[in-house]
């Protein structure tokens, strides 16, 4: 972690008397602690990367970009001795933060070490900050204030995240898996306005890529260029005809090279589903030119049940009318026609918020 640092390099040419400056005589460069304590003494050696702006007479914030010294002790820490300024106790300000007194007076002296200087005086009437201590509580305020800031400006971000969430899914996910799932999230996240966007798997990829969509679902053969992903559910594409189709009626399967010198009823270049047909044919002369080509999964079951040719679909779309026998499915051999359905999101992006969540319903959730 690097940030803006109050530093000096050089000798320091103050006289030793600006405890807040940090003018003290000794040489830049080094740690808060030392600086610390040589602006608390006023003269000595101490070096002081956080004090001082090298020569002459330091100013006290020369912005400096460094990383954070070893010697800054943790936010609980500060914590705590904040504790003890305020209530003049070392078992009281453990009670306050929530540990034992053993524990708060050995994080205390832990802290002493680390800085190297005295910071509480500890007596039967009580605990009493030293000099330094009391700079030290000065400067570990505005760490715990700014570390406050820090934290609900977080909060809100975390919050104005966890309001939305934007889902864009290729056709045959939107329509018949998505529904479900979003349900479920709906019941764990009441808050959270969900819209979906529906696609094929290219414009899955462009609007991932585009930052305009959180999660993205594709049924393609690979996981796009750019992203990363995790195949969430299986599927296999059945070839469909209306009961009125010659083929209804054939009892030997449809051979590839039958099926790719056939005119179909197809999706759009870019599909999830013309990608697995393509790769499917591709060795047995290709696909003929489509007797239509439509851009989503309903277009193509539609036209299939009234007539209009055999179509390539998922069984996922098609469950309701081969139950009804307004399509028949043909069977096909030798011709791969399973795939996977993937979550994908940009590379390097782990899905969190509601992205994460939707994301274990899926798996919690499995279909295909």
């Amino acid at each position: 972690m690097s940030r803006e640092r109050d530093g000096g390099t050089g000798t320091g040419g103050g006289s030793g008397t600006g405890a807040r400056t940090g003018e003290g005589s000794g040489t830049g460069g080094g740690t808060a602690a030392a600086a610390i304590l040589a602006a608390s003494a006023g003269t000595g050696t101490g070096t002081g990367t956080a004090l001082g702006t090298g020569t002459g007479g330091g100013a006290a914030f020369g912005p400096v970009a460094a990383h954070l010294s070893h010697r800054v002790p943790d936010l609980g820490a500060l914590e705590l001795l904040l504790a003890v300024a305020r209530l003049g106790s070392l078992g009281a300000a453990a009670r306050e933060v929530g540990i034992t007194q053993p524990a708060a007076s050995s994080r205390i002296r832990s802290m002493e070490r680390q800085l190297g200087v005295a910071l509480v005086d500890r007596s039967p009437r009580g605990s009493r900050l030293t000099d330094a201590g009391a700079l030290v509580t000065d400067w570990a305020r505005r760490i715990v204030e700014a570390a406050e800031s820090f934290d609900a400006g977080v909060q809100a971000l975390r919050g104005r995240r966890d309001s939305r969430l934007r889902v864009v899914a290729s056709m045959t996910i939107a329509e018949y898996l998505l529904p479900g799932w979003l349900i479920a999230l709906r019941a764990e996240r009441p808050d959270t306005a969900v819209s979906l966007q529906a696609g094929n798997s290219a414009v899955v990829a462009q609007r991932l890529l585009a930052g305009e969509a959180d999660l993205g679902f594709v049924e393609g053969l690979a996981v796009p260029d750019g992203l990363d992903g995790t195949v969430v559910a299986h599927d296999r594409l059945a070839v469909v005809v209306a009961p009125s189709h010659p083929w209804a009626r054939r009892r030997a399967p449809i051979t590839p090279s039958e099926l790719a010198a056939t005119p179909l009823v197809l999706r759009e270049h870019g599909s999830g589903t013309r990608q697995v047909l393509d790769a499917a044919l591709a060795g047995h002369g290709g696909l003929a030119r489509p007797l239509l080509e439509l851009a989503s999964t309903t277009a193509v079951k539609a036209a299939a049940v009234s007539g209009a040719g055999p179509a390539v679909l998922s069984e996922l779309a098609i469950a309701e009318e081969l139950s009804s026998r307004r399509l028949v499915a043909v069977p096909v051999e030798g011709a791969r026609l399973s795939r996977d359905l993937r979550a994908v999101w940009p590379t390097g992006h782990r899905p969190t918020g509601p992205a994460r969540d939707l994301l274990s319903l899926t798996r919690a959730r499995p279909a295909g």
